[in-house]
């Protein structure tokens, strides 16, 4: 049986019908065909597939599609504007906070709802915030370091 779904990603309004299992982080990537959420673990441990939903950041694996009905969702492609990266993006270009790059989008939109809330966070809630994220190529310092330069 399939329920209806109203969602708001990245500005665009989707109409859908889902069945009452189908998580987030499937409507995004299958219906959406946005693919910058990443599947990773699948069971909330490593962050790939951080969204922001009505600007808090959740894992989209562990949320239904229907909780998110008539809420809005950003995902990493909704930071951009058309070719021009989002400041966050860019630092993290910047300072090669990236390497595989599989976390990236989760830590990008984990940072963006740090930096909305605190514009001028300290080392330790940086790294606080990104608990939810795991990263196994840069072992964190230049994520933090970019972050860091974003309020200098």
């Amino acid at each position: 049986m399939k329920y209806p779904l109203t969602i708001t990603v990245n500005e665009e309004v989707y109409e859908l019908e889902v069945p009452a299992n189908r998580t987030l982080l499937d409507v995004i990537r299958e219906e959406c065909g946005l693919t910058g959420t990443k599947q990773g673990c699948g069971n909330g441990e490593c962050g790939a597939c951080t969204v922001l939903l009505d600007g808090e950041p959740v894992n989209a694996c562990l949320v239904l599609a229907l909780q998110a009905n008539g809420k809005r969702v950003v995902t990493v492609e909704g930071l951009s504007e058309g070719e021009k990266l989002h400041p966050i993006q860019e630092v993290f270009i910047a300072h090669g906070a990236i390497q595989c790059g599989f976390c990236t989008p989760g830590m990008v939109l984990s940072t963006k709802a740090l930096l909305d809330k605190n514009p001028h966070p300290q080392e330790l809630e940086i790294r606080e915030a990104l608990t939810g994220n795991l990263c196994r190529c840069t072992g964190y310092q230049k994520i933090v370091e970019a972050i860091l330069s974003l309020k200098a």
